[in-house]
């Protein structure tokens, strides 16, 4: 069990807030000062390059950080999740997404039983499906291959496989595309459905339980839908699938339970890609692509666990991202990949991140009264460039910012790599640098503008820099830089829910308004009538009308 340990009683937390308050140096005069900064603040391990030397910090803020690190026992914690001991307290579970990628012969145990046979046994499971469905062995209802494949599912069950099959769209097969439906507004299955055609088509539906309201309200309006256009009842077994480990509420679906795909309750939905959840990607690139997906992820295991931690990718990132929430009041941190394949990076880890350390109570139940978890929020670059940077580069707020990177493109356009290559660095080293009043009014003279223009427009024009960054760059996008860089930030997650004492495991938070969903969609149905709000209540019977 996660011990329980106050934050702000630790000796290097209160070091840094006093380094906070006295080492107050612009960006701009550290690289100043100091010539060889990058070289000190920088990781480049197995193919991934980690340049964090863009952060307000010196080096009696570095030796802090791995101060805090120390005192705190995260290496402990680390051994503890890994390990399969049960650090989810409120639902009594162990945490062990790093167990379905634990490609080393190591067993791992929960209650005394080890679990990875099964998890091997799901690889193989996983490997003779898709290998059917992928050569064309397993055909639909009129005896034609497969072709087009819809994911059902939502949150962690659809955003992991979307954000996945997106970023390694160069290794997906040309003999399937991929859909994928969460919402349950219609609008959402409607479109998919103009889209495929029910003798060629493979739906997965991903429900734990079985019983999510929008999946199955999704799921039921699919087999509606088959049934509706030439399927017979026999014929749901070759175009339904599930992804569950309710096997009667399968089989009720008209689902083999054959085709269930099941996991355990010691994965999280958030860190479910990596189990039978990730189904459409092994579909899409393949089992053995799918095994260099988790071999990736779980070098970064190995990496978070032993590297030191002046080394450490994840434990370095966290420490940033604590020193910016907790002692330079950042109330935010954007994700901003420079690589079209990733535009679903940022709403993958807006989950991740959010869902795990969204959270006001800590490890003894008491109400926290220091800053938690930052909203998460990006898009791709240069994209996001013509939107919002605006805010964070001449915003009231600070805001760092990740920004992502592939050395080598996955396509055919090579001359455009170059200049999203050159924007990426430039805005690194714009938000470091800024402009300054003198800068602007010089670059404004030399253009022949006039003086009183310049003494009206100049203010507008400057840049107050000292924004910080990290830059992560990929040698390629691939599986395995991928499976690297998920478990990264999902290694950064807990480590800072643990430094914060609060369960990033559990998310209680998503389930009141599902309960009250129940009551209110009960009554919009001529259900008996509830104690509301007037507001409630009028929005109630506004929409009965």
């Amino acid at each position: 069990m996660l011990k329980n340990q106050k934050p702000q009683e630790l000796k290097a937390w209160q070091k840094l807030q006093k380094n906070s308050i006295y080492d107050k140096r612009t960006l701009k005069i550290r690289f100043y000062e100091d010539s060889e900064r990058f070289s000190k603040y920088h990781v480049n391990w197995d193919g991934i390059l980690f340049d964090f030397s863009k952060n307000h910090m010196g080096s009696e803020t570095f030796s802090l950080f791995q101060e805090l690190l120390e005192e705190a026992g995260v290496r402990e914690a680390i051994m503890q999740q890994q390990s399969g001991e049960k650090i989810n307290v409120t639902e009594d579970r162990a945490v062990l997404h790093t167990a379905l990628r634990n490609m080393s012969d190591k067993p791992i145990f929960v209650d005394g039983k080890d679990v990875m046979p099964g998890v091997k046994a799901s690889w193989a499971q996983l490997a003779t499906f898709s290998n059917e469905v992928r050569s064309g062995a397993w055909k639909g209802y009129t005896g034609k291959r497969i072709k087009h494949v819809v994911n059902i599912g939502i949150g962690g069950s659809d955003l992991g496989p979307r954000m996945v099959i997106n970023a390694l769209k160069p290794f997906q097969t040309e003999e399937m595309t991929f859909h994928f439906v969460a919402n349950v507004d219609g609008a959402d299955l409607h479109e998919i459905l103009k889209k495929v055609d029910p003798e060629t088509t493979l739906f997965i539906v991903a429900s734990k339980t079985f019983t999510t309201q929008e999946t199955m309200t999704n799921a039921n309006s699919a087999k509606s839908w088959f049934l509706e256009n030439g399927g017979q009842d026999a014929d749901v077994a070759r175009h339904f699938v599930a992804v569950s480990t309710n096997a009667d509420g399968v089989a009720e679906f008209g689902i083999d339970t054959e085709n269930m795909f099941g996991f355990w309750d010691w994965v999280g939905g958030r860190y479910s890609v990596w189990s039978s959840i990730g189904l459409p990607v092994v579909l899409s690139i393949g089992f053995q692509g799918f095994q260099e997906f988790l071999n990736g992820a779980h070098a970064m295991d190995n990496h978070v666990a032993e590297a030191d931690w002046n080394e450490n990718i994840p434990a370095l990132m966290a420490v940033l991202g604590i020193w910016y929430r907790n002692f330079q009041n950042a109330p935010s941190h954007a994700i901003l990949p420079y690589d079209q394949y990733l535009d679903k990076f940022a709403a993958y880890f807006q989950q991740g991140d959010m869902e795990s350390n969204g959270k006001y109570v800590d490890r003894a139940g008491n109400r926290v009264n220091y800053p938690t978890g930052p909203i998460i929020w990006g898009e791709p670059g240069t994209n996001g460039q013509h939107a919002f940077y605006q805010l964070i580069h001449q915003g009231t707020d600070l805001i760092p910012s990740d920004f992502i990177a592939a050395k080598n493109c996955q396509h055919s356009l090579r001359d455009h790599h170059p200049i999203l290559m050159a924007n990426f660095i430039a805005q690194t080293e714009a938000l470091m640098k800024g402009k300054s009043r003198t800068e602007v009014e010089i670059e404004m003279r030399q253009a022949g503008i006039s003086e009183n223009e310049v003494d009206k427009i100049a203010p507008y024009r400057v840049f107050e820099g000292n924004r910080p960054t990290n830059s992560i760059v990929l040698d390629e996008v691939n599986p395995y830089h991928l499976g690297q860089l998920v478990a990264a930030y999902e290694h950064k997650i807990f480590i800072q829910g643990f430094i914060w004492n609060i369960f990033s495991y559990d998310q209680w938070g998503v389930e009141l308004g599902k309960v009250l969903a129940k009551t209110v969609f009960n009554e919009l149905n001529g259900g008996p009538a509830h104690d509301h709000d007037s507001s409630t209540l009028a929005l109630i019977n506004y929409l009965k009308k």
